[in-house]
Formats: structure tokens, C-alpha cells, sequence
């Protein structure tokens, strides 16, 4: 496995995606691997369905059996290049819910019971510009661009950059925040050098202000992104427009916020200067 794990390596790199796919396909790939004996090249239809049910056994959520799909897709479709018909590595089918949504003012309380600093100034970010929480993580102190109020996102789902428009709350926000801290390199570092804050415990930081912010919604880091973009289509601003400042492929996935009337980029810059972020 070694050698062909190598070899898929290249192959993802090669098309352009992301590390943090090269490493999650790679990985699946490895365990559908070690749950039988013969080596990937011998595996075929039978195993394919035996690992399929075993993740649904498991309750593995819908994402995760997908993603095990796609990895197993690419790995025999291009890594190994063998012709498969598309029914031997079903998709599961999925209903997507609704998003969970945060008020604005659920989102100033929430905001201002986070106590440590760095992760109230990372969770203030994600609501103010709709980042995933891994694109937060890997912002870089030279990604904030205070001069042209632009948050620069490299690190963007499928390998795909974009620039953010920033209200000058959160500007002032991060000039406070790295006056404090100083950080160099990761505009939210972590522990280990040259390493970004761990998500788990941005995950518990999140939880723990939710509680103590008296939210009962099931809500999480990611919340805040679809309350970023459920209250910018309330102020006005375009599902177009959304889908680029989401990073959305599709915007299919963006019309899940509801369809409203066209509007211009500078009506989301104006727009987000009202968005609720504490001093």
C-alpha cells in the first residue's frame, strides 16, 4: 500500500486538491485497505459493499460515507485506472437539513460569553466574513489586509482562493486582538510552532459560550457561517453575491438560504458594517 499510497498522493496533488483532501482520501483509502487481507489492487464489487455497510453499521455520517465514495472512486478510477461502473461505489442519498440559525443578538451574546480572547476574536471572524472554521484556522497575519479591508482566503474549500470584504469593526477587532497577542505567522496559532489553534478545542470554546450565552439551538462554529449568510440576504445583499463571499462551487448549495432579488458586492460591503461584533 505504500507505493500506491504514494502514487495517489501525486495523482491528488497533481489535479490540485487540497491537503486536507489529499489527506482525508488517502486515509479512507487505507482503511477500506486494512479491513480485509489482499492488497487494494485485488478488491473489487464484494469488499466495496462489505465496507459500505460496515460504515452505516457504524452510524458514519453522511459526509464521512462520501467522502469514503470519492476517495474509493478516485483511487480505482485514477490512481490504479480501472474502469468501475459508477453502481459498484454508490452515493448514499441524503436530505439535506435546513441550517441552524443564530439571531443577531444570539450572536452578540454568544460572542461576548467567550472568554479567552484568541477564540473570541477567531469566532468574531468566521461570523464576520462567513469563513469555514478551517479556513479560519489557517489565516495567515498577512491575509488581513487593513489598508483595502480584505480578508485574503488561500486556504479556500477545493483549493479555491477568494477575497472577503472586512467591516471596519472587525478590523479594529484583529488590530486589538494582535496587539495583545503578536502572532507572527498563523493570525491564530497554536501551541506547537508554526501550527494553528486545534479545532477541538475551538469547538469546545464555542460550546461552552453557547451555554453560558443561554443558546439552546444545536449550534456549532459552523452556525455562524450560515447566520453570516442568512443575515445578509435579510439586509438585501444578492444570493449571488453570497454564493462567491461563501466560497459556494454551486450556487445550488448557496439557494438553500432562501432566493431574493439581485444586488451588487458593494451593497454585502455596506451590508456587513452592521453585523454584530462586539467591542
Amino acid at each position: 500500500m505504500t507505493t500506491l499510497r504514494e502514487k495517489m498522493t501525486e495523482d491528488l496533488r497533481l489535479r490540485n486538491y487540497s491537503p486536507r483532501t489529499v489527506e482525508c482520501y488517502v486515509s479512507m483509502v487505507a482503511r477500506f485497505a486494512k479491513q480485509f487481507t489482499k492488497p487494494p489492487a485485488q478488491l473489487g464489487p464484494d469488499e466495496f459493499r462489505a465496507f459500505q455497510l460496515g460504515l452505516i453499521e457504524k452510524k458514519a455520517s453522511w459526509s464521512l460515507f462520501n467522502q469514503a465514495v470519492c476517495a474509493l472512486r478516485f483511487f480505482y478510477g485514477v490512481t490504479l485506472s480501472r474502469k468501475l461502473p459508477i453502481e459498484q461505489i454508490p452515493f448514499a442519498k441524503h436530505q439535506r437539513p435546513l441550517p441552524v440559525v443564530l439571531s443577531v443578538d444570539e450572536v452578540r451574546r454568544l460572542l461576548t460569553a467567550v472568554t479567552f480572547s484568541k477564540h473570541r476574536a477567531l469566532l468574531s471572524t468566521i461570523y464576520a466574513t462567513g469563513l469555514r472554521l478551517n479556513e479560519a484556522l489557517h489565516l495567515r497575519v498577512s491575509d488581513i489586509d487593513g489598508q483595502r479591508m480584505l480578508v485574503h482566503v488561500r486556504c479556500g474549500k477545493g483549493g479555491r482562493p477568494r477575497m472577503l470584504p472586512m467591516s471596519v469593526a472587525l478590523r479594529e477587532l484583529l488590530r486589538n486582538y494582535w496587539l495583545v497577542s503578536r502572532p507572527r505567522d498563523f493570525l491564530f496559532p497554536g501551541k506547537a510552532a508554526g501550527q494553528p489553534l486545534n479545532d477541538t478545542g475551538v469547538q469546545k470554546a464555542f460550546q461552552a459560550a453557547r451555554l453560558e450565552a443561554h443558546i439552546n439551538k444545536a449550534a456549532s462554529p459552523h452556525t455562524l457561517r450560515h447566520s453570516y449568510a442568512t443575515h445578509l440576504l435579510e439586509l438585501g445583499v444578492d444570493l449571488r453575491t453570497i454564493q462567491r463571499l461563501l466560497g459556494h462551487k454551486s450556487l445550488a448549495t448557496t439557494a438553500v438560504y432562501i432566493h431574493v432579488s439581485g444586488k451588487l458586492l458593494d451593497k454585502a460591503n455596506k451590508a456587513i458594517e452592521l453585523l454584530a461584533i462586539p467591542s
